[in-house]
């Protein structure tokens, strides 16, 4: 009898939260012609801010962090959050460069989040359409991380405003993806809690043009892992016999690796480099270490590959007589994103649409797709319809088809299974770069970028407050959420307990560059922006 009477004050407890949380969303509902002026006066506040996002983007642009290692971008991001009246809590998930900054109150709580970290040796001058480091074999944003969190806190500030007049309950909460081209934090993250109390999580990304879509994206997941050989050392030439290489246990790895490609699914994507690979030629290396990216469409193929990697690890110690240990590096988890609210941001990426590109812009455009031998169709100018889920055909190894054939890699992925989750793709990169490389990097502080930033934060907005106003929009979320997307499949971390964020990465290679870097940080209180103060005549092509 004591057993049920606690039960039911639980559920009367639960109840009574509902109840609470959706009374409180309720408040914020308000007449369609008001929602529309809301929506108008978020556009014309963005459209005011212009400077302020020219001013973030080229500023982060200049800084040109590796992942884990983002602390000049860190340090200046949360000081504009600081100076709006966000309380920022730093260091979060035991990582150095990563924060969380908190605005409001109540329900519903709205995470935005994007990355800020760039590709090794992929400096490059903006605004020009042809390969022209910085600094030479230096960093840069060979993919456009300097935009998305600029892009989250002119929409998180201009929602603010809004909120602040109207009297609106609602929690803002922006983040950094860190190290997101080593898949390095989200899942730490979700194992430290940021996402426990988060109702919907709106992530923005870089691109050509403005998209969402929902449901399973066309990426996999992957583990990165890292295999480490001991031998014993000895002279190559004098006693070659007294020495166990390390090395060659990193080399048959590698060729019992590539024999097994032939022999694994069309979904995988398995790539390496050799992180140590000895000392000196006339020196059997005692140690050597491999560095692997285990990539497939789902978390049991991953596993696979990783039980796969592991026994090469113990056949090549077994050859060589050498001992092996790994460690894991980053993880993700192919990603799903919620039908509800891509419906809702879609519809505002067709209100706000793309920028009106100069001709200026367009030359840049088509000159760097004419430099890397491509059509030069310039910018885009359509935004494309809705993107529908990945659609596979088996697969299944009987003749049932080939299942998915994979992709690139992000560890929203494992945000998008803990919480409605979705992804803009927001303009200011152009159709040319092959991706991580410096043609990437040559829009990302100019006026495509700046222009095409500033139409995402209209539509990051918007989207923020058809989730305040909507507490409808916030249900059917979770609805899709927990009865569509897992329904079967429930999300199961490849972070072990004993597993730790790798924040060593990176480190040796900034300490080379940083110096070198800080002297070309851009200075917006002497010049109008970035390609100004670097003396570059927009656009410079060949």
């Amino acid at each position: 009898m004591a057993h049920e009477y606690t039960v039911l004050n639980m559920l009367r407890t639960t109840l009574a939260l509902v109840l609470l949380a959706t009374a409180a969303l309720a408040q914020n509902k308000v007449a369609p012609d008001k929602e529309a002026a809301m929506k108008a006066d978020l556009a014309g506040q963005l459209d005011g801010m212009k400077k302020q996002a020219q001013v973030m983007i080229d500023s982060v642009f200049s800084f040109g962090e590796l992942g884990f290692q983002e602390f000049e971008t860190s340090k200046y991001l949360t000081g504009i959050l600081e100076k709006e009246g966000f309380k920022i809590e730093r260091g979060v998930a035991g990582i150095p460069t990563a924060w969380v900054a908190s605005w409001g109150s109540g329900k519903p709580v709205i995470s935005m989040g994007s990355d800020i970290d760039d590709i090794p040796q992929a400096s490059q001058k903006p605004g020009v359409g042809y390969h022209d480091p910085l600094i030479e074999g230096a960093p840069g944003h060979g993919e456009g991380h300097n935009g998305g969190v600029p892009l989250n806190i002119l929409a998180a500030l201009s929602v603010k405003k809004i909120m602040e007049r109207e009297h609106l309950q609602g929690t803002l909460r922006l983040w950094p993806g860190v190290a997101e081209e080593l898949v390095g934090t989200k899942a730490y993250f979700v194992r430290a809690g940021l996402f426990n109390d988060v109702d919907i999580c709106l992530f923005a990304h870089i691109s050509a043009n403005m998209t969402v879509s929902y449901g399973q994206n066309q990426g996999n997941g992957l583990v990165s892992v890292e295999y480490m050989f001991k031998g014993e050392s000895a002279h190559a030439a004098g006693a070659p016999w007294r020495g166990r290489s390390a090395l060659d246990a990193v080399e048959l790895f590698d060729v019992g690796w590539n024999f097994r490609r032939e022999h694994l699914r069309l979904a995988q994507r398995s790539h390496n480099v050799i992180t140590n690979g000895g000392d000196q030629p006339n020196v059997v290396p005692p140690n050597a270490s491999d560095w692997y990216y285990f990539r497939e469409a789902d978390y049991e193929h991953i596993m696979d590959m990783w039980r796969i990697g592991d026994n090469m690890a113990k056949a090549a110690a077994l050859m060589t007589d050498t001992e092996w240990t790994s460690r894991l590096l980053g993880s993700a988890w192919n990603g799903h994103f919620n039908k509800p609210i891509a419906e809702a941001m879609y519809a505002n990426i067709k209100k706000v649409g793309l920028p009106a590109w100069t001709e200026d812009d367009q030359t840049l455009a088509r000159g760097i797709q004419k430099e890397l031998k491509l059509p030069a169709t310039g910018l885009a100018t359509k935004v494309p319809d809705l993107r529908a889920p990945r659609v596979t055909d088996g697969g299944d190894g009987e003749g049932q088809g080939v299942g998915p054939t994979g992709g690139g890699s992000d560890d929203i992925g494992d945000v998008s299974w803990t919480v409605p989750t979705v992804t803009l793709r927001f303009p200011g990169n152009i159709q040319a770069g092959p991706g991580h490389n410096w043609a990437n990097a040559i829009s990302m502080a100019t006026p495509i970028a700046h222009k095409g930033i500033l139409a995402g934060a209209k539509v990051q907005a918007m989207t923020v407050l058809d989730i305040l106003l909507h507490p409808e929009l916030v249900q059917a979320a979770k609805d899709y959420f927990n009865n569509v997307q897992t329904k079967d499949v429930k999300y199961k971390s490849f972070l072990r307990p004993d597993d730790k964020p790798a924040i060593f990465l990176n480190e040796k290679t900034m300490a080379i560059y940083r110096e070198r870097m800080r002297q070309m940080y851009y200075d917006p209180s002497k010049y109008d922006n970035y390609l100004q103060q670097l003396g570059i005549k927009y656009p410079t092509v060949r």
